[in-house]
């Protein structure tokens, strides 16, 4: 520890409801490549949101360079030299490299309002000479791919003179040649004594590019290794190794053999690549994967909220276009987003209102009036079918619990009778208690003949609900598993490999 660059020890961080960090830990060392890995929520994030000044700690402390430090905000960390390239680019599109990367911090000449272009243009120059890196400052940000975006964030941090470099999935949309030039660049800086934060679910990419790994789950810290000490399944291990089950699983036991939905080929530009899949009735399909896998594109572009390049769906046997989501619902097909607050639910109305919003068409009578006894007859119906918490179905839904909103929102699909429902995230931001009631809900919902594709973070979640489950990576169906078959190493196997398993 005593050549430490970064030091952080005890961290603790909570946000309403939720322990995020619990002992947090992390060594980062000069010229190391460190990957920091765990499943979705496990606290990675968090953890770097702490070092660069996004968060602030509860408890523990971060050394950096032999000294405490405390870290308010980002910009101090900049000052320090703790960058970070997030996974989600933020670049202005509309500006030149340089003018991107020197942003609020332009060299002025003459009068204080006029920017020294030259100035700009020639330490950009010099940044890309130091990275070997072939791109003129004064390309338009627009102009240019992915991977050479993703370069420009990198020496946007390096120009505040970082020792700390921290990459957020860096691979994620990149090609197989992109990413050796983006290691080759890794490997300079590294060579310099920069010491580089790794966050990957690439975990192939490991021994390439990684000297050393921590391991987090759960919030919290279990061990840091030398990659060269261990062997994929051993980091899986650790990245999983936590009780499976919080109960008997409780998935029905067999599924109708009637397929009542098919997608083949199903490709939308970099996002989804030749997704083919069947849902029979009766059947909860698990659809697992990590962040970025395309989980929640593949149930978009099925549900037609998102434009498809090629492909074909089949319903029942009968082939459809469903270009977008009312076409789907005329199919018979419900999607209830991750995002319930933005796509699910109309907060502001009342339950009666969200139950008959997606058949509005049934409560109209002549004139175009809406038949209230018949709405209300609706709602009270599915409150009362789904256990919905209410004090009356005139209550506003923003004022029900998370539990009871996502049931409200399954009422208003059931109320358009939708034969398949996809899930995404069911159980998101809900307490226990209520993800107990929605698992029971959903088997009811399959025992009744509905076809459900449950798309679900939470590994336990998947093993415990499904008939069979697909593993995503990077817009691909990379495996397929029977629950008889399923464990938390084989999804993660599968939710880490590139390429399909067939």
């Amino acid at each position: 520890m005593d050549n430490a660059l970064v030091l952080m020890e005890g961290i603790e961080k909570s946000f309403p409801g939720v322990q995020a960090l619990s002992q947090g830990y992390l060594e980062l060392r000069p010229g190391e490549v460190h990957a920091l890995l765990g499943e979705n929520g496990a606290g990675k994030s968090t953890l770097v949101k702490i070092l660069t000044g996004i968060y602030q700690k509860d408890a523990g402390r971060i050394v950096y360079k032999g000294q405490e430090v405390e870290i308010p905000n980002p910009r101090t960390a900049q000052d320090l030299g703790i960058s970070i390239v997030h996974q989600e680019l933020n670049l202005m599109p509309h500006l030149t490299i340089a003018q991107n990367i020197f942003i609020g911090r332009e060299p002025r000449k003459g009068l204080r309002f006029v920017l020294d272009e030259q100035e700009i243009n020639a330490k950009t120059q010099q940044l890309f000479d130091m990275m070997h890196l072939k791109l003129a400052p004064r390309t338009k940000v627009a102009d240019l791919t992915v991977a050479k975006q993703q370069m420009v964030e990198i020496a946007k941090a390096l120009s505040f003179n970082s020792q700390v470099l921290i990459m957020d999935e860096p691979t994620a949309a990149l090609t197989d040649t992109e990413i050796q030039d983006l290691f080759r660049i890794i490997r300079q800086l590294r060579a310099k004594g920069v010491g580089i934060v790794h966050i990957s679910h690439r975990l192939e990419e490991l021994r390439q590019i990684a000297d050393r790994a921590t391991i987090m789950r759960d919030g919290r810290y279990i061990n840091t290794v030398q990659i060269q000490d261990v062997t994929i399944p051993q980091i899986i291990s650790m990245m999983v190794g936590r009780t499976i089950y919080e109960a008997t699983p409780e998935a029905p036991e067999t599924a109708d053999q009637n397929v009542v939905l098919e997608v083949r080929n199903l490709s939308r530009g970099r996002v989804l690549k030749d997704i083919s899949f069947q849902l029979r009735r009766g059947e909860i399909l698990g659809v697992a994967g990590l962040v970025g896998a395309g989980r929640t594109e593949m149930a978009r572009a099925v549900f037609g909220a998102d434009p498809i390049d090629s492909g074909e769906t089949y319903v029942a046997g009968k082939k459809v276009s469903i270009k977008s989501p009312s076409d789907a619902v005329q199919h018979g097909i419900g999607y209830l987003s991750e995002d319930r607050k933005r796509y699910g639910a109309a907060l502001g109305l009342d339950v009666e209102a969200n139950i008959a919003l997606s058949a509005f068409n049934k409560f109209l009578k002549y004139l175009g009036w809406v038949d209230r006894p018949k709405t209300r007859s609706t709602a009270q119906h599915f409150v009362e079918a789904l256990a919905i918490k209410t004090p009356s179905v005139r209550q506003k839904v923003k004022n029900l619990s998370g539990g009871n909103q996502q049931k409200v929102i399954i009422g208003k699909w059931l109320t358009a009778d939708t034969d398949v429902l996809i899930f995404d995230e069911p159980t998101r931001g809900i307490d226990v208690g209520a993800k107990s009631e929605i698992y029971k809900l959903l088997n009811d919902l399959a025992q009744q003949g509905k076809a459900i594709i449950m798309i679900s973070s939470e590994l336990p979640e998947i093993l415990r609900m499904s008939h069979r489950v697909i593993v995503m990576c990077e817009g691909r169906i990379t495996g397929e598993l029977p629950i008889t078959a399923a464990t938390q190493e084989k999804i993660m196997h599968y939710a880490t490999q590139r390429e399909a398993y067939i």
